[in-house]
């Protein structure tokens, strides 16, 4: 099987202020989803979401995201 990627997650700047995004490094846990995809995370564990394509769902409220239901997700080499 092939190895899973890691991913940049962008997680956007805090609301009104202009600040910048944050951009947070996850990887596989080795756990998958109910609906069968797999889970990262960061290396502290406190941002965890599925990625389908390129679009990253939290499965907790993590870092950052708040009450976003989708973030940007880009594959690292």
């Amino acid at each position: 099987m092939d190895e899973l990627p890691r991913y940049a997650i962008t997680l956007p700047g805090p609301s009104g202020s202009h600040g910048p995004p944050e951009v947070v490094l996850v990887q596989p846990t080795g756990e998958v989803t109910a609906d069968g995809h797999p889970v990262y995370a960061d290396d502290a564990g406190r941002l965890r979401v599925e990625i389908i394509g390129d679009v990253a769902r939290p499965l907790t409220a993590g870092p950052g995201p708040g009450r976003h239901t989708c973030l940007h997700a880009t594959a690292l080499p």
